[in-house]
């Protein structure tokens, strides 16, 4: 008698389920949800949600844009989070529409790898990160600089980015910050620094540094110049092997 409820009971979810399962129309949610890009809406394996992608960030919804589902999405099988590696992805498209203009580089002259790092001038550990710029740069590595003061607008630290920004030689001036040393340079308006430390958050900082790698995967804290290197190859080649 148990074994016939549970076979009726699996018919009548398969039942429901195929009568659940729609496309994800993004004209359709974008009517509902103005403002979203409709090429950011895609289908995922789960009939009934759609992800759409805001900015570096990534959200789901049912077809019809009625309920908004916060979570990530994990296949059990392979253990992988699918959720994570749509927010790499979505975070990499927004770093590349940044322009190096809008940055503070390190480069080599030959450069194998590109990571931007969200810094804060006042962190011990970003301190740390600079002080093997060019141990980083002699291995290829090329280190994009956004600011990111974790004490937020007209803190100490805010003032001091504005200050780097502001200066004739910012490379140089960013290093000496980095140092302690303070800069006879006034803060200015025109420092993106807001900006960055919107984009910073949007990201999903919690702390500094924070490093983003050329596939949009976060790596959150300090490693040493080679762990560095071999974390980025390495997921570099988790990337490639899933395409």
């Amino acid at each position: 008698m148990f074994n016939k409820i549970i076979a009726a009971v699996a018919l009548l979810l398969a039942a429901n389920l195929s009568v659940a399962a729609t496309t994800c129309d993004a004209e359709a949610i974008r009517e509902r949800l103005p403002g979203v890009d409709p090429k950011s809406v895609m289908s995922t394996p789960i009939d009934g949600v759609c992800e759409i992608a805001i900015g570096p960030q990534i959200v789901y919804v049912t077809p019809d844009a009625n309920y908004l589902l916060r979570g990530d999405i994990i296949e059990i099988v392979s253990n992988t989070n699918i959720t994570d590696k749509r927010r790499a992805s979505a975070r990499a498209r927004v770093l590349q529409d940044l322009d190096e203009s809008e940055m503070i580089v390190f480069a080599p002259e030959e450069v194998k790898h590109t990571i931007t790092v969200f810094t804060d001038i006042d962190c011990g550990y970003c301190r740390k990160l600079h002080q093997e710029i060019n141990t980083l740069n002699t291995k290829g590595i090329s280190v994009q600089y956004l600011f990111f003061p974790r004490s937020g607008p007209n803190s100490p630290s805010w003032v001091k980015a504005q200050e780097v920004w502001c200066s004739d030689d910012r490379n140089d001036a960013l290093t000496r910050a980095k140092r302690g040393e303070k800069l006879d340079t006034e803060a200015c308006e025109e420092a993106p620094v807001l900006d960055q430390y919107q984009m910073g958050q949007m990201v999903g900082l919690r702390g500094t540094p924070a490093i983003v790698t050329e596939t949009g995967d976060l790596i959150s804290g300090y490693l040493p110049a080679d762990s560095l290197l071999a974390r980025i190859e390495s997921l570099k080649s988790q990337a490639l092997a899933a395409e």
